[in-house]
């Protein structure tokens, strides 16, 4: 037998073995080919070196023995979990996929008939230009690298907040896990925020969850509701157009979606008589318990009225429904006529009746508002009205996650704990936030008198949150080149507007519409100058479109 002096040296990469090199001397070139085998059977994706042989991976491979290696995978579309299958997020879909694509052409030298994509599909501040708040980067910053408490650059009360959350971290270090429910000084500040927002309305700590996002805190709080089967299956009620957020958390779970639709020529009010509908119809088919409500609207942009979120917790109470209250966008409110109402507030000045009894999760991001810190994923939850064991339930789901990032707990404590008067960043936090909304509302007033000028669009006053839904007429003919090319008609309007604008906009089919309406979101977070850019191009784009139908001049008779 021949001696085998062999060197393998086989290095884990990514998962996988990535190469395998042999130095054989004297070995057969068969004998060297049958443990090339051997391996390539072994380990996979390999490769081997024989001194004196041709080098083989598995593309090389025989194809005998690719087949002797052929194996029925464990996940296949065909074994994939169907409620996965059924999730859609309309706004990162395929038209956000699209987009991407025309961009890496025009990095490529390609030509089009615009110069840049308008990515107008998301609320992503920072994405879209908007500055951090300077007092925030600095108390992440402080906490993040410690030693900078000691540089004269950073203001005393940034360097008094940093040193208040790292003493409550484990090891005075914002890398230490917190506690499931988020680091108790935070909690703490943002019990304190709430009961200044809501006139003196008391919140308690214990009743509050720092989240990664509201996103973080509505799925765990479906989690909890969610149950049963057949007629019994769990039924959320959720606003139509709603947030893709609601209905792909609801596929997910398996539970039962029943929509209830806003009233658009009422600027997308909620009206009570439409929630006696839907209720009355979907518990013919499912135990509807929970009713989700998002104030001020995402996509719809509305505030709704302190009289409209009263009669909701009566329904509510009366139906014996868990609120939920997404809130994110409490502070962009921008019509002179509006006003944030928070459903804590209004279910306390109800009375004990309906506060001590209505079960509320309410929401927070430091992702909206006039930070736009979407990155950090920041957020938390109040709910109320939990009996102890499940709220000792809930405790080991959120433990699960072991906690929320740090860093975006840190953010959301400087979105509730803000400079104060007499402090020393009180000024330049106060103007830079002024700045910020006082532009948001400028835009807003701006796309709806733009949008409103076209022919074939209607847009509602944009009176809150960070986006536009304007209602669009589709000709007849377009319609049925959808139907052609299977895909909806705004589907359709906005791959076109995509495809000749380089505008990126979301259709309203991605969020819910009536039927035999159209829509698309977009969000007003460009700068003034490439929003008013942007809605021209729409207008342009429209009124091409309808020429293209021959639909104008039927529009106007």
């Amino acid at each position: 037998m021949h001696r085998c002096q062999a060197l393998a040296k086989i290095s884990l990469n990514t998962g996988v073995f990535d190469h395998c090199r042999l130095n054989m001397n004297g070995l057969k070139t068969s004998r060297c080919l049958s443990l090339s085998v051997m391996l390539l059977k072994r380990f996979g994706n390999i490769q081997v070196k024989v001194t004196g042989v041709k080098r083989l991976s598995t593309a090389e491979a025989p194809a005998t023995l690719t087949k002797e290696n052929d194996k029925t995978r464990v996940l296949t579309m065909e074994t994939l979990n169907p409620q996965v299958k059924a999730v859609e997020y309309a706004v990162r879909g395929p038209i956000v996929i699209k987009a991407g694509e025309i961009e890496r052409e025009l990095l490529q030298g390609m030509k089009k008939p615009f110069s840049e994509v308008i990515k107008a599909n998301i609320g992503d501040a920072h994405a879209m230009g908007q500055q951090p708040i300077t007092f925030l980067r600095q108390v992440v910053a402080l906490c993040t690298c410690p030693e900078l408490l000691d540089s004269p650059v950073f203001p005393e009360d940034a360097k008094a907040r940093a040193r208040r959350i790292l003493q409550g971290c484990g090891g005075n270090s914002l890398g230490s896990y917190s506690a499931s429910q988020g680091l108790d000084c935070i909690r703490e500040d943002v019990a304190m925020y709430m009961e200044q927002r809501d006139g003196g309305v008391p919140a308690d700590p214990n009743n509050i969850y720092l989240t990664s996002g509201a996103s973080d805190g509505i799925s765990t709080i479906l989690k909890l509701l969610v149950a049963g089967e057949g007629l019994s299956r769990t039924g959320v009620m959720i606003p139509i157009p709603q947030y893709p957020l609601y209905s792909a958390a609801i596929s997910e779970l398996d539970a039962v979606q029943v929509n209830y639709y806003l009233d658009e020529d009422n600027c997308w009010a909620m009206d009570v008589n439409e929630l006696h509908r839907a209720l009355s119809t979907a518990r013919k088919y499912c135990n509807p318990r929970v009713l989700c409500i998002i104030n001020p609207g995402n996509p719809t942009g509305q505030v709704q009225s302190r009289k409209c979120i009263e009669e909701v917790i009566h329904f509510a109470y009366k139906e014996n429904l868990f609120l939920l209250s997404d809130e994110v966008y409490q502070d962009n409110v921008y019509s002179p006529d509006c006003k944030f109402h928070s459903f804590k507030k209004v279910l306390c000045e109800m009375g004990p009746e309906y506060f001590n009894n209505v079960e509320l999760a309410s929401f927070h991001s430091t992702s909206k508002g006039y930070t736009g810190e979407c990155g950090y994923r920041g957020g938390y939850m109040e709910v109320i009205n939990l009996e102890p064991e499940v709220r000792a339930q809930m405790m080991k789901l959120l433990s699960v996650r072991l906690c929320p990032p740090v860093s975006g707990q840190v953010a959301m404590d400087v979105v509730v704990n803000p400079p104060r008067t007499g402090e020393q960043s009180c000024e330049q936090f106060t103007k830079e936030k002024k700045s910020i909304l006082s532009n948001l509302a400028e835009r807003a007033k701006l796309t709806e008198e733009i949008l409103n000028t076209v022919p074939g669009i209607r847009c509602n006053p944009v009176q809150g949150a960070m986006y536009a839904f304007p209602r669009i007429f589709i000709p007849p003919k377009a319609i049925e080149e959808a139907k052609v090319l299977g895909m909806a008609p705004d589907m359709l309007y906005c791959l076109r507007l995509l495809e000749e604008t380089g505008i990126c906009v979301v259709p309203g089919s991605g969020f819910g519409q009536k039927e035999g309406t159209y829509h698309f979101r977009m969000t007003i977070l460009p700068s003034s100058e490439k929003l008013k850019l942007l809605l021209e191009k729409v207008k342009d784009f429209h009124v091409k479109f309808l020429q293209r139908y021959a639909a104008l001049d039927a529009m106007s008779r």
